[in-house]
């Protein structure tokens, strides 16, 4: 049997989220507690899914550079088709299809590991040439299996990059899954534990990143979506030097820091939050609780946290890369350093 999942727009997890804004803090403890309690439950009590058997990842030009890129784009295709080889013998066709779309010859792995949940780095655009690079980093319940809607969004992105950026400015986007996310309803979701594990992965490909852009490195701009704000928040500090010059934090749940001052970045730091976004009603605290710290503390949209809040529109918590949004229009801005342009939220 397959292991029984939840995402962000599910009913069963909106109904583990009580609206709890203006009520005692006691209030807020106890549904964190209780969204604990049933992140708990609820995947101890679902069956396993098998392990999907994979190759190891392909032997790829050490260190890569934008000579090697078509090197390694090739090298990581042909291990996706692989992998999907094995999937399908495995019996897996939901698997061997996502790896089949990654094998297509149209996609540019920059990494590829279709072990376990799986990891990819997508490049879209021309990477060795770009001047401005976008880096997506997406939150929970984002693997291989559900890749599609990820790549997605990075596509949308790209495309309003390429019609709003001037000829001048060759731009990238890149699709970074990599770290292992947490499930919406898991004990992981609600605790840093996987982003302070993330964080140390994303600095090393920032730092990669650097050395595949020519003549020099470009411009980066980090977007993080929900739980993936949390790891881009706990990277921040470590990102000095690395170029990169924006960090925006959409549907957060809290970063774990208390304030940007805290994320100790010289990074811009910005945030939105979608009108129809339930993010908004999960309790932003971080508290002692069963041995562990569970949440993630100050809103990122609220004015103590002290970011450059800008317009979302009216989207929900799966909208802000949708075409023609307004939180689309934004992130394109930021992404190409248009930021006089951002509309204030």
């Amino acid at each position: 049997m397959r292991e029984t999942r939840f995402t962000d727009t599910d009913p069963e997890f909106k109904a583990a989220v009580p609206p709890t804004r203006r009520r005692p803090r006691r209030l807020r403890r106890t549904a964190l507690a209780a969204l604990l309690t049933a992140a708990m439950v609820l995947p101890l009590s679902a069956a396993t899914r098998p392990q999907i058997p994979a190759p190891p990842p392909a032997a790829l030009p050490t260190p890569l550079t934008p000579a090697t890129l078509t090197t390694a784009y090739t090298a990581n295709r042909e291990n996706a088709a692989e992998a999907a080889r094995m999937a399908a013998a495995h019996g897996d066709r939901s698997r061997a299809a996502a790896d089949r779309a990654l094998a297509s010859p149209t996609r540019h792995l920059l990494h590829f590991d279709a072990r376990g949940t799986g990891r990819a780095t997508e490049v879209l655009g021309d990477l060795a040439h770009a001047t401005r690079v976008a880096v997506l980093v997406p939150g929970s319940d984002t693997t291989l299996d559900t890749y599609a809607r990820f790549h997605t969004a990075a596509e949308s992105l790209y495309r309003r990059l390429t019609h709003e950026a001037p000829r001048t400015t060759p731009t990238a986007v890149v699709a970074w899954l990599g770290y292992r996310t947490p499930a919406t309803i898991s004990t992981t979701v609600l605790t840093p534990g996987r982003a302070g594990q993330a964080a140390p992965h994303l600095r090393e490909f920032i730092r990669e990143l650097r050395t595949l852009t020519a003549p020099g490195p470009a411009a980066v701009s980090l977007l993080c979506h929900s739980y993936g704000t949390v790891v881009c928040a706990r990277a921040a500090p470590a990102l000095a030097g690395l170029g990169v010059t924006d960090i925006a934090f959409v549907g957060s749940p809290g970063t774990g820091a208390d304030s940007a001052a805290a994320l100790h970045t010289s990074a811009r730091v910005w945030a939105a939050r979608g009108a129809g976004d339930w993010i908004a009603d999960v309790p932003h605290l971080r508290l002692g609780l069963f041995g562990t710290t569970v949440g993630f503390g100050t809103d990122p949209v609220s004015p103590s946290f002290g970011a450059r809040v800008f317009a979302a529109g009216p989207g929900g918590h799966s909208d802000y890369f949708t075409p023609g949004s307004a939180s689309l229009a934004n992130l394109a801005r930021i992404a190409l350093g248009e930021t006089t342009e951002v509309t204030r939220a």
